[in-house]
Formats: C-alpha cells, structure tokens, sequence
C-alpha cells in the first residue's frame, strides 16, 4: 500500500523532490508521522469585512482571523484509521500569534481516487483537492467543491458565495535545507480572505496512530 498522496497523484509522486515524497509519504504502511515547526513570514487577511467571516471560522478551527509576521507555527501529520477503517492523515497547524495559540484542523482521506479533505473539529466541510506536481518537483494544491454536514439529516453543497477556494504550493528550499509553503484563499465574488507564507522543518517520528489531541471530535462519513 502506498500514501493517499501516492495513490492519488499516480506516477507524478515520483516526480515529487525527495523530501516532499517523504513528506507526503506519511501512511498508516509507511509507519512515520510529519511533525513542523517553523515561522510564518507573514499571515494576512482580506478587508475588514472578511473579519466577521472569518471569525465564524475559527470556532470550530477552520479559519484564522488574526494576522502577524514572523509567527511561530507547527504542523502535525498523523496516519490513523478512523471509525468507519478509512485511512486518515491529520494536517493540524497552530499558529502562535497570541497567549493563546490559534489552529487549523484538517483530516484527509482518499475518496474515488482523491484526496477529500475535512475540515474543523467536526468535519463540517468536505472538499474535493486537486494535487499537482510543478516543473520545479514542488506540489500544488486547489480546493475545489465544498459539501457541508451536520448531524444525520443536515447536508448541502456549500455555495462558493460564501467560501472561499484555496491554492496552495509546498517546495523544498535544498539551499536553506528547509520546506516553503504559501498559501491563499480567494472567494470569486469578494476576492482575496486570507493566506500566508512561510517556512519550516520536519522531523519524522515513528508513528501507527494519531494522538487523540489531533483527532476531529466528530467523523464524517458522508463524501
């Protein structure tokens, strides 16, 4: 068995630089986890109106209101099985901007040969991924469709008029020895929400299971 990366990028996984393989090479088979740690160069947000929006976001760690430069941040990749035997990979940032850290909740699975991505304590939102490898051997990242659950009878697609779609590069610096990543958020209408960029470095520890800390506390299992 391969990563849920692998399988959903087919032959382009090896396209991927080494270290970006090992990255998102993290699987339940592959016996490791991701751990980084490093600085967000700058975290920014749209106009103020996007505020209210994003505020929304973060009660149940989906969006991030705050801003900063500089800001110590960690993220955590964990292969687990959850409940329903999907092959889970967690993707939890923190962001240390004030005394207490703000965070972004993510579980991906492999649906229909893709990745799906959870978002939030209860993966309220499932989104499709589109992966791609660039010229360079770094990834990119879209987002796609939205579909929004809550309890057994309550799910629609999300309308893009009030989200926003993300696009997404990782490389690896070999100079700096270091991982880059840049991120933005663009709703069609409003535009630009919010994005950051930044740097970091791993360490991949031996890992079958994922803390529960990390874990959402509620599974989704609709797509």
């Amino acid at each position: 068995m391969t990563s849920i990366f692998e399988q959903a990028l087919g032959e382009d996984f090896a396209r991927l630089q080494p270290m970006l393989r090992k990255r998102f090479g993290v699987g339940l088979d592959s016996g490791y986890a991701c751990i980084g740690r490093g600085v967000m160069t700058r975290v920014r947000r749209g106009p103020w109106w996007t505020v209210p929006f994003l505020q929304i976001g973060k009660i149940r760690n989906i969006l991030i209101p705050d801003v900063g430069t500089d800001v110590p941040f960690t993220i955590e990749n964990y292969p687990y099985r959850d409940p329903f035997g999907r092959e889970t990979v967690t993707f939890v940032r923190e962001y240390r901007m004030r005394e207490k850290p703000s965070r972004f909740d993510a579980t991906m699975v492999l649906s229909n040969g893709a990745v799906l991505d959870y978002l939030g304590t209860h993966q309220h939102l499932a989104v499709d991924l589109d992966l791609s490898v660039e010229a360079d051997g770094s990834l990119h990242l879209r987002s796609g469709a939205q579909r929004f659950y809550e309890g057994r009878f309550v799910a629609f697609r999300f309308p893009m008029l009030f989200s926003g779609r993300a696009d997404l590069r990782e490389s690896w610096d070999d100079a700096a020895q270091l991982y880059r990543v840049k991120l933005e958020v663009v709703n069609p209408v409003f535009g630009f929400l919010f994005g950051y960029e930044g740097e970091f470095r791993c360490e991949f520890p031996s890992a079958s299971d994922a803390p529960a800390r990390l874990k959402p506390v509620r599974h989704e299992q609709r797509q």
